[in-house]
Order: structure tokens, then sequence, then C-alpha cells
């Protein structure tokens, strides 16, 4: 295997390859744009809307926390046991 022969070569295309691109810069005069369709555009505010919200329910949490701390917070465990089974089997 020759290194210099492939050190040659590469010249020869970086050469022809920034010729070619000055003589298309120079002639072309097109200018980039975007357009954001309409769904686009909902998608962004209901990301910005996610964004925004609190992650916490404070009103649900407030509500099983007044009920643990009043000690009237109680769990059916067939219940438990079925909604852990659904999300289980969800995946």
């Amino acid at each position: 295997m020759r290194i210099e022969a492939y050190a040659q070569v590469q010249q020869l295309y970086n050469n022809n390859s920034t010729k070619q691109l000055k003589k298309e810069t120079k002639s072309s005069s097109f200018s980039d744009q975007l357009q954001i369709s309409s769904m686009g555009k909902d998608i962004q505010v209901a990301k910005q809307a996610v964004a925004n919200a609190a992650d916490v329910r404070e009103d649900l949490v407030a509500s099983v926390k007044s009920r643990i701390n009043n000690g009237t917070y109680e769990v059916d465990g067939s219940s438990l046991a079925e909604k852990l089974y659904q999300k289980y089997s969800a995946f």
C-alpha cells in the first residue's frame, strides 16, 4: 500500500470540489426558507402547554395525604394486585 499515492489522489479531489463549489455559489441566488405547517404549530403549542403544566396534581396528592395522616386511607390488596397485573401485561 502506498500512502503517498493516497495523499495525491486526495489532493485532486479537494481541488476539484472547491472549484466546483465556488462556481455553484457564484451562479446560484437561492435562499433557504422554512415553513411550519399548521399541525407543526399546534404541536409546538401543545409542547409548550405540557412544559408549563405542573408535574404533580396537587389536588389528588393533598387528598391522599390527608387520608393517610388521618388513618382513613385503605388499600384493597386484590385491587392493587389487579392494577399491577394490568400495568405489567401492558408492557
